[in-house]
């Protein structure tokens, strides 16, 4: 089965593990690449996406998208995660590509109705994109396939306050739009990708198994592998980013469960995610919220697999 996607991304180290991963396997057709801002500005964004392309082979469209939050100001940035220049201060040349003229959410809504019903939207940053093609398209929903996200933390907790992850918390206005569209969407948020680390053998592994872009992972993830590694007694890492790709290529790999769903605006809980699952609530506010697929659990030995075997194809 071949599964055309849209990839929409603010790279990121595991934005650039994921991107190759969908690259590279078979059954994952990569119509573009959407950006956001998130890790890293959305110009550094756009440009770091075009490198990734140029440094894979691949010739398809890369479009810029929102740069700021739904509502408030500018976001802060995860330089502390991913380094100043998105790919861990390796100081990897920039390809000089050319982007589509299209906004991201633009692409997003061009695609959707020349495919409609094939296309699968895995957005692994903030969700801007996706809720300002809803407001340009409002039938998306009917338009694609489904959506899955990185982001989120429905039942642990979160990664920037204690009840959010960066993905949603950097735009929670437009978390909550996406959430309350009627579509299939799939989360793949805190619960799973942080029960999965991977060792700096495993980028050991994808460098030998590829030494192009698994190399460049590599390089890429040791300023990722260092901030991971504060206060644990073993060095590790998390590729939140390939999981939803990874689902989409095998789903026996994952467990979710299926709840209602919100996202907070509120200033003090700003980005939580809240999954009512079945018999837990009786009022009409949650009962009347669309609903979310959760990935809470996932077979972390296949998994990494799967992501070594396509490395390697």
């Amino acid at each position: 089965m071949s599964h055309k996607i849209i990839l929409d991304t603010d790279p990121g180290i595991d934005d650039a593990m994921a991107i190759f991963f969908a690259f590279q396997h078979p059954e994952i057709e990569v119509l573009g690449l959407t950006t956001v801002f998130g890790n890293v500005p959305v110009e550094m964004a756009a440009k770091n996406a075009i490198t990734l392309c140029d440094l894979a082979g691949k010739d398809i469209p890369v479009c810029k998208g929102v740069g700021m939050p739904w509502v408030g100001p500018e976001s802060s940035y995860a330089h502390f995660v991913h380094g100043d220049d998105g790919f861990g201060n390796i100081n990897f040349p920039a390809a000089k590509g050319e982007l589509d003229p299209r906004s991201s959410a633009q692409f997003i809504v061009d695609m959707a109705r020349k495919y409609p019903g094939e296309i699968t939207v895995v957005a692994i940053g903030p969700l801007g994109n996706l809720a300002l093609a809803l407001r340009l398209e409002p039938e998306l929903p009917k338009l694609v396939k489904a959506v899955s996200i990185m982001g989120g933390s429905a039942f642990v907790r979160g990664n920037v306050t204690p009840v959010a992850e960066a993905n949603i918390w950097n735009d929670a206005h437009a978390a909550e739009i996406v959430f309350g569209a009627s579509w299939e969407l799939n989360m793949f948020g805190l619960d799973v990708t942080n029960s999965c680390p991977f060792s700096p053998n495993f980028l050991k592994q994808l460098q030998q198994n590829n030494q192009k872009l698994g190399g460049f992972v590599h390089d890429a993830a040791q300023f990722y592998v260092e901030f991971y590694s504060q206060n644990r007694e073993e060095d590790v890492c998390f590729f939140h980013d390939a999981m939803p790709i990874a689902h989409l290529v095998d789903p026996s790999l994952f467990e979710l469960q299926t709840g209602h769903g919100r996202v907070s605006t509120d200033p003090l809980n700003r980005g939580q995610t809240s999954i009512a699952l079945p018999n837990t609530t009786a009022s009409p506010d949650w009962l009347n919220a669309e609903l979310v697929n959760v990935a809470t659990k996932v077979d972390n030995e296949r998994l990494t697999k799967l992501y070594l075997d396509t490395y390697k194809l």
